[in-house]
């Protein structure tokens, strides 16, 4: 497996958040007439009647089978739940229950939890569930991928019954002492901390960032055409206005994060963005709005918080309405614009730099490096730590020329499920899996067939890699040729990709070296793993 189990003891907490979801305990183990567990998950369609509790398999335990509490409120019990909600509720308590999580986002296809204490977890039977295609862990954060779609909508009946547990009283047997909820060893990693909360501000903009970037690529289309011109600068208008404030919007996101009163993140971040801040000068030179783009606002926000909390602590509770917020403006504001903006700007100008010498004198062996890694990043949820460098380079030159190369890890990743298909033609569960995920695939979502199908194999995963390789290194030859090929936004890929293209050569030129990267990786991928890929592996029984 590619996730590391925790060390910690397996033995059970009381917890009982995940109550329902256990065999029954012995008599006397709950205090009678308590208050019921919280874990918030919907009670049973009908209350059992005290007779019907007495069933063979709970006859062991007559008392609580009779407990009062135990049955169903009326008005919850006519209420059916849906699919997605019953997803959350089997969740909840194979995580150790409402007590056990510490904090709830989800991205586009993984549902994101902070876990206080990973050794309740049972991790086989989150992996078991059905609408589960795996599962990622990167220090107390536990991804539980979900695909996409179907975590927007499981994500708030998660959030729904957490909610509805913290309503209720807690519960800990007589005798009994909850787990304390510390970090476990992972999380003491800075660097992987670091970038996962760097991740967390962003994710909640890729919604936004692949809306206004569609429309900015139909609106090009309609320009090249010369079609509708009285609708293009309204489209302009529309697709432009999210990234012109894209600053505030992750200061906002990134106080929120570290612990700051939001809006006080997104009120320094939008000095960055400000027109006023060409009136001032630092080292001889007249700052430029936008300078230092989202970085600029990442760091002003991040100090932000640092300020307010250190006024928090000193501040009298008489005063502090009036002077914290006035301090934490007045000083990160001052230092964003006589330091971080400057600083900020000259971090992202090498950014751009980097990147377009990077394809343009790497050509094919950067994109073969590229694109043969990011497999490996998104199976560790690393990957989204790249955000920052993409809103970066959009902001700068109005696409990034790094996701097209990435996105071939995925094209890698669908040759290799094809041949998996193709060689192991009695794997009927496999190849079933196969035709449920390869949709997903062809557009970009690579979870599915990571977790369902190359990673539990072994080989195939690798091979999936040099797939990728070979796509991001057709990529990266077209870009040292001239033909860069960009994306407009982030989020998509595979063949979703197509409308978000876009690059100095045109849109023919930069469609059709798109399209040979596809290919180029859905062969590599497909040869590879029919020829290398499967050797030893035995086919699953169907």
């Amino acid at each position: 497996m590619t996730t590391t189990e925790d060390p910690h003891s397996s033995d059970p907490t009381p917890d009982d958040a995940s109550g329902p979801q256990r065999p029954a305990p012995p008599a006397g183990s709950a205090p009678p007439g308590g208050p019921t567990p919280p874990d918030g998950l919907p009670p049973p369609a009908t209350p059992a009647p005290p007779t019907e509790a007495a069933t063979p398999t709970e006859a062991a335990t007559p008392t609580e089978a009779a407990t009062p509490t135990e049955a169903a409120p009326p008005t919850e019990a006519a209420t059916p739940a849906t699919p997605h909600q019953a997803t959350a509720a089997a969740l909840l308590p194979l995580v150790g229950g409402a007590a056990n999580v510490g904090a709830v986002a989800h991205c586009m296809t993984r549902l994101r939890l902070t876990l206080h204490d990973r050794a309740l977890v049972r991790d086989a039977e989150v992996r078991a569930h059905p609408a589960v295609l795996g599962v990622v862990e990167e220090g107390a954060a536990y991804q539980i991928v979900l695909g996409p779609g179907t975590v927007a909508r499981v994500t708030p009946e998660f959030q729904a019954l957490l909610a509805r547990s913290a309503a209720a009283p807690p519960q800990t047997p007589p005798g009994t002492q909850a787990a304390p909820a510390t970090d476990p060893p992972h999380e003491a990693r800075p660097v992987r901390r670091a970038l996962r909360r760097v991740a967390n501000v962003f994710v909640p903009l890729i919604p936004a960032l692949i809306g206004c970037g569609v429309i900015a690529g139909l609106n090009g289309l309609l320009v090249n055409l010369g079609a509708l011109p009285s609708l293009t600068p309204a489209l302009t208008v529309i697709a432009s206005g999210f990234m012109a404030l894209i600053a505030v919007f992750v200061g906002y996101n990134t106080a929120q994060e570290f612990g700051g009163t939001p809006v006080l993140g997104g009120a320094v971040a939008a000095i960055v963005v400000y027109a006023g801040v060409a009136e001032v000068e630092v080292f001889g030179q007249p700052l430029a709005p936008g300078q230092g783009g989202v970085l600029g606002a990442l760091a002003a926000a991040f100090l932000a918080t640092r300020v307010e909390k250190w006024c928090r602590h000193r501040v009298p509770e008489a005063l502090d309405v009036l002077v914290t917020p006035t301090l934490t403006v007045l000083v990160a504001g001052l230092v964003t614009v006589y330091g971080l903006m400057y600083a900020a700007g000259k971090v992202a100008a090498a950014i751009g730099t980097a990147t377009d010498g990077l394809l343009a004198q790497g050509g094919a062996a950067a994109g073969f490096v590229l694109g043969g890694l990011f497999l490996p990043l998104v199976m560790l949820g690393l990957h989204q730590a790249l955000i920052p460098l993409h809103a970066t380079l959009i902001e700068q030159q109005g696409y990034t020329a790094l996701l097209p190369v990435l996105a071939m890890a995925g094209a890698g990743q669908v040759g290799a499920a094809l041949a998996v298909y193709v060689r192991l033609r009695r794997a009927e569960g496999l190849r079933r899996t196969i035709r449920s995920a390869l949709p997903a695939g062809l557009l970009g979502v690579g979870e599915p067939l990571i977790y369902g199908v190359t990673l539990p194999l072994g080989r195939p995963f690798a091979t999936a890699c040099v797939g990728g390789a070979v796509g991001g290194g057709v990529i990266g030859l077209f870009g040292m040729w001239g033909d860069t090929v960009g994306s407009t936004a982030i989020g998509p890929s595979g063949w979703a990709l197509f409308p978000l293209l876009s690059g100095p050569g045109g849109a023919l030129a930069t469609v059709g070296a798109y399209a040979a990267g596809l290919l180029a990786g859905y062969a590599a991928g497909f040869v590879t793993t029919y020829f290398f890929g499967l050797r030893g592996v035995t086919a699953p029984a169907p």
